[in-house]
């Protein structure tokens, strides 16, 4: 603890903050009581401001000057608000206090702080940790701490004093620092362990839930089980650090969307090219899709779901399907979305193993020596039949499409424009799709 010196007194500019002669020094000389003792040599010179012992000054201060950080954290930081409020009076003030009484000391002996000194700070860091509480909201606290703390101390400072001034600013960026620095690590290294446990069990149960090993666990009493997948962003081109950080931050960004939606953390696997996520989730289908939406919007990227709402039983069957209709999306060229059976229902069926799979696909075998033409008609079909949209997507005139569309029916027999023969070469496309 430091020391508390409050008994009364007067200095050349005021009441005196400390019970002790304190002596305001310059480097012409000093100021002791109100004389000023020019060239003279005075030993344990304080750092005066505004003709006031500046570590005095803010000893004195500190009870008053605690009650009001705290008030101000309280009505600016709505995270504060939410803690006990024993809490608040007991190791948040305390802390406060603290913090502005060992700048005092900062002051007093006029030697900058050292690393080990935070140790108070840092088991208040860890506490804030393990309550959850953020740390951009932490290190808020400790910023309007110490800018009302230099308020209090530079009042009233004139030019005589900017030497003082550039001293003690100097011990307070160096001070603020290293008690930022304490803070920071502290809490990091506890929200770590705590991340790794509890990832460890949520990455436990995702495997249970997924092998249909349910006993002896508590899994939510419903899921929806999404088979994910993400295009690339921009940034991740190439193969530097600015790629491998682009693929984190998407990653990040879609388990944040994950987690509003979910009724509890999401359970998911994921890398940059997508993966799989079990959502606990009691809401409907359109949070589901608006979820995709907006997971998309928040990573700025291009995102495809396939997504199946079921109790902890059916997940295997559910992550099973969800990835075959991911393939089949993905297969047919569909656009980025959220994908159900229903959406893909002749697809899905059609890909099943069955004896009429090759002859289906058989019906496209005049086209596999004109990939062109196969191209064309798989992007004709998914463009819903319409030649400006096939072109733009093949970078070709739509006359182009038109020619090749004719080719197309001359050689097998097909023409898309019969609604009978539509159905035929959609299923011979997805034919060709399922077979090895």
């Amino acid at each position: 603890m430091t020391r508390d010196n409050t008994a009364g007194g007067s200095t050349a500019g005021g009441s005196t903050e400390a019970g002790a002669t304190e002596v305001c020094g310059t480097e012409a000389g000093a100021v002791v009581n109100g004389a000023e003792l020019a060239g003279a040599e005075v030993s344990g010179r304080a750092l005066c401001m505004a003709g006031r012992p500046m570590a005095a000054h803010l000893r004195a201060r500190a009870p008053r000057l605690t009650r009001r950080v705290v008030a101000r954290l309280l009505a600016e930081l709505p995270v504060y608000a939410e803690l006990p409020q024993e809490e608040v009076a007991g190791d948040i003030a305390g802390i406060v206090q603290h913090s502005l009484r060992q700048f005092a000391d900062v002051l007093e002996r006029r030697r900058p702080a050292e690393p080990h000194e935070f140790a108070r700070q840092r088991d208040s860091a860890a506490l804030r940790a393990e309550e959850n509480v953020p740390l951009d909201a932490i290190l808020a606290a400790y910023q309007i701490g110490a800018a009302m703390a230099w308020e209090e101390l530079s009042a009233g400072a004139e030019p005589a004093d900017l030497s003082a001034f550039q001293e003690a600013l100097g011990y307070f960026l160096d001070f603020q620092r290293l008690l930022i620095s304490a803070v920071s690590a502290a809490y990091l290294e506890v929200r770590q362990i705590l991340d790794s446990q509890e990832h460890g069990g949520r990455h436990a149960l995702m495997t249970a839930l997924l092998a249909g090993e349910t006993a002896g666990l508590r899994p939510a009493p419903r899921y929806a089980v999404l088979t994910l997948a993400f295009a690339p962003h921009p940034d991740e081109a190439g193969t530097g650090q600015r790629a491998r950080i682009a693929a984190r931050r998407k990653i990040r960004r879609v388990r944040t969307v994950l987690d509003e939606v979910a009724d509890e953390p999401a359970l998911t696997s994921l890398d940059a090219s997508g993966g799989t996520a079990l959502l606990p989730f009691s809401a409907s289908w359109d949070d589901v899709y608006d979820l995709v939406a907006r997971a998309a919007k928040c990573a700025d990227t291009r995102i495809t779901a396939a997504a199946e709402i079921t109790g902890p039983a059916g997940i295997p069957a559910a992550a099973a399907q969800t990835a075959e209709i991911m393939d089949l999306v993905q297969r047919a060229g569909r656009p980025p979305g959220l994908y159900r059976l229903a959406d893909v229902l002749l697809d899905y069926q059609l890909s099943r193993p069955s004896g009429a799979l090759a002859g289906l696909a058989a019906l496209l075998a005049p086209l596999d020596r004109k990939p062109e033409l196969l191209r064309t008609l798989e992007r004709y079909m998914a463009c819903d039949l319409d030649r400006r949209t096939t072109g733009a997507a093949l970078h070709v005139h739509p006359n182009t499409v038109a020619y090749r569309v004719r080719r197309i029916s001359a050689l097998t027999g097909l023409d898309p424009a019969r609604p009978s023969d539509l159905r035929l070469l959609h299923a011979a496309l997805v034919a060709r799709r399922a077979l090895p």
